[in-house]
């Protein structure tokens, strides 16, 4: 094409953008990527069961080891109605405000005692998606958003998430992109296609959600997953780590 042409193609191009709403335009442009946190962005060093023992414990005498509640890729309203029913407990809103309460103090108190650490990659993969215009990070995870908080702000990457969808929108994972695609659309004004949004997780259960929104999933083997378990499942993406930020950063082009 001559260098005309090419400038004629330019602006007729850029005019047919400026004619569309601008909701439409930033819709086509922006990609929203959901993070998982527990054995995704980090690892808590048991801060997190240990504290719900220490809760359940305080709120009603009894020590739950956790060996019969799924723990990995749960929320944490959903792993809290599964201990009530194993001890043959009311679901009561008062017993669940009380046992979140009691989890939430001792999460504040664990954490520093913990041995937890942020998993490889994750500060510089932030760093190079923050700045961008065309990508919002939010988080989509079973913690509650306080027990977000918590882990985040003690691991210094709190600030870098715009809001997300937490175990206190809903007991069902598959439930939370909903609340993540809906506060994103609120939040910038346009809607996000399924096809631009990505959840990131470390559980069948983070690709189940994906799925339940028709997003794309991006499975990392960081948490008590295998990458053959996770593959099984066909995720969109699959990483050991990710820890090579340039190849992750790839699928977000």
């Amino acid at each position: 094409m001559s260098g005309v042409g090419l400038h004629t193609a330019v602006v007729a191009r850029q005019s047919c953008l400026a004619s569309l709403p601008t909701g439409i335009l930033c819709a086509v442009e922006k990609k929203l990527l959901l993070f998982d946190i527990d054995g995704t962005l980090l690892t808590s060093g048991g801060a997190g069961e240990r504290a719900l023992r220490r809760g359940f414990r305080e709120r009603f005498g009894i020590d739950d080891d956790l060996t019969r509640v799924e723990i990995a890729g749960c929320t944490d309203s959903g792993i809290a109605r599964r201990m009530l029913a194993t001890h043959e407990l009311p679901e009561t809103p008062e017993n669940l405000a009380a046992f979140f309460d009691g989890y939430l103090h001792f999460l504040a108190q664990e954490l520093p005692a913990s041995e937890g650490s942020l998993l490889p990659g994750i500060v510089p993969l932030l760093e190079a998606l923050k700045p961008r215009t065309d990508v919002v990070l939010a988080l989509l995870t079973g913690n509650l958003e306080r027990g977000a908080e918590l882990k985040l702000t003690h691991f210094g990457v709190w600030h870098y998430f715009e809001f997300g969808a937490y175990a206190d929108d809903h007991h069902e994972r598959d439930q939370l992109g909903h609340f993540a695609r809906t506060r994103a659309q609120k939040k910038h004004g346009v809607e996000f296609p399924p096809e631009r949004i990505f959840v990131l997780g470390d559980t069948p259960h983070d690709i189940s959600c994906a799925r339940a929104i028709g997003a794309k999933a991006v499975a990392i083997a960081t948490g008590k997953f295998s990458r053959a378990e996770l593959g099984a499942l066909a995720p969109d993406f699959l990483f050991d780590d990710l820890a090579d930020v340039p190849k992750v950063l790839e699928i977000f082009r």
